[in-house]
């Protein structure tokens, strides 16, 4: 933008039109819009900002009051960026099923995500958030029916797509539909402005709701009554809840649909893992379906037809989702046959010839009264030596926390031990006093225990507990099948 924002907020929207062309079949221009540029990575972040100041304006939001809602993910990581700028606490409902990464990116921004049970679906986190706003008097954003979500829509989606393809240049807009947001506020412009544009509606093949015909049941204020009784499980998350959105109805009954596109969710997955392979371009589930739903629209359309169609996020959302499960996260085979196509810097080979270790530097008398200080702390009996991006030493913080023991990192390679080498001189009198030249090296009220495997091997034989209990300190009970290796590297488990 070659100028200072005052905010994160101010680069949400201008998101690019970007041509599809190995994918494209021969006469037909199939474009995509790819939400994926807005700061958080979705489509939902424009309604994020939209919802949070039109509520603002109105008085409905007050300084420092929590914002809360149901999401499957997208709504509530634009909202958890909002609310980070603006300053409003927020809780977040959504359902156990969705992907993990998707909690995490959430509480990483500041929110706090209450899990709803699976079986209850989309109306379960939307009946939690309702009941939690009820109850503690918070803002409930109600993203199905708040007119501010339709409304960016029409102020900024549409009017990019007009400005780039005119109002007699495209031919067909598709979309799916999550909260309706993005079809009512579009369709609504480019009606209004491009009436031969027809507006195509993809929803998922074993759960049509629109193509269904059968009415949702609602409450007073727009809200769904119940789950629609033709919805199912499918694999596209944040498309279709198991119910129609008002926005979404607003959208059929104002007649502005032209056609409703039913989409296998395998060929969502795979038309997602084309575009990756194909165009270079990372987009979600969601996307893999609107695209899907464009490529049927091509094979109808007339020669010369401009297609857009919606990429909604980016693939990143679904890293623990059946989109990502042909991906290994160790060596192929393929890989493994490249590795050993040249002799050297292999995994598979530790050479003899390997360069052995420097010797450690003469011992020094600091580093000696330190080592003998810091694992002899009453106030801190458990003490770790270790490196910062160690995968072990992670290896073993994960199971320190797991088991609820508050420990000292001394982490020999970070910047307040490298002036002197000081880190050096401390691993060199680990070295000489207890004959390892290893990291992590952990210690208990003074008590040398050893490294990674021999911490994990103390917990499965039954004798950390008795020396955590002797430096005063009460273990967390682990699951009953939990095995503590396998917090040790994933690539440690191939060998």
């Amino acid at each position: 933008m070659n100028q200072i924002l005052p905010n994160i907020l101010s680069t949400i929207g201008n998101t690019p039109i970007v041509r599809i062309n190995r994918l494209a079949p021969e006469g037909i221009n199939l474009f995509v819009k790819c939400e994926s540029f807005n700061p958080m990575a979705s489509v939902k972040d424009r309604m994020a900002l939209s919802t949070i100041e039109a509520a603002e304006a109105s008085g409905a939001l007050q300084p420092g009051q929590t914002v809360v809602e149901a999401t499957s993910g997208n709504t509530g990581i634009g909202l958890a960026m909002v609310c980070a700028v603006k300053g409003y606490p927020l809780v977040l409902t959504m359902a156990e099923s969705f992907s993990i990464e998707r909690r995490k990116i959430l509480r990483f921004l500041g929110a706090r995500v209450v899990l709803t049970p699976a079986e209850l679906k989309g109306s379960g986190m939307l009946a939690k958030a309702e009941e939690l706003a009820q109850t503690h008097g918070w803002f409930l954003v109600r993203q199905f029916e708040n007119e501010a979500n339709a409304d960016v829509h029409t102020h900024t989606t549409a009017m990019e797509i007009l400005e780039v393809f005119g109002e007699d240049g495209l031919d067909y807009f598709v979309t799916g539909f999550g909260t309706g947001g993005t079809l009512k506020g579009t369709s609504r412009a480019l009606k209004e402005r491009s009436p031969h544009t027809k507006i195509m509606v993809c929803e998922p093949d074993n759960s049509q709701l629109l193509g269904s015909g059968i009415a949702q049941e609602r409450n007073p204020d727009g809200s769904p009554k119940d789950s629609h009784p033709n919805f199912r499980p499918h694999l596209m998350q944040g498309w279709s809840p198991d119910f129609i959105p008002k926005l979404t109805e607003d959208t059929v009954n104002a007649g502005r649909i032209d056609g409703i596109v039913p989409i296998d969710g395998n060929e969502a997955l795979r038309c997602a893992r084309e575009l990756a392979l194909r165009e270079g371009i990372f987009s979600g589930t969601s996307g893999g379906g609107t695209l899907a739903g464009a490529l049927e629209v091509a094979q109808q359309a007339t020669p010369g037809s401009n297609i857009l169609c919606m990429l909604p996020d980016t693939g990143e959302r679904y890293l623990s989702t059946p989109l990502f499960e042909h991906i290994p996260a160790e060596m192929t085979e393929d890989e493994m046959d490249i590795s050993r196509s040249t002799p050297g810097y292999r995994f598979d080979i530790r050479s003899a010839a390997a360069p052995e270790a420097e010797e450690a530097a003469e011992l020094d008398a600091d580093a000696a009264a330190f080592v003998e200080q810091v694992t002899h702390d009453a106030e801190q009996p458990v003490v770790m030596f270790a490196l910062e991006w160690c995968e072990f030493c992670w290896s073993v913080r994960k199971l320190l926390k797991k088991l609820g023991i508050p420990y000292h990192s001394v982490d020999l390679d970070s910047v307040a031990y490298q002036e002197n080498d000081r880190g050096g001189k401390i691993r060199a009198v680990l070295k000489e006093q207890y004959g390892v030249a290893t990291v992590p090296q952990i210690f208990v009220a003074g008590e040398h225990l050893g490294g990674a495997t021999d911490f994990f091997a103390a917990l499965k034989d039954g004798s950390l507990e008795p020396k955590m209990a002797a430096a005063g300190l009460d273990m967390q009970t682990l699951e009953e099948d939990f095995e503590p290796e396998s917090l040790l590297p994933g690539w440690l488990h191939q060998r």
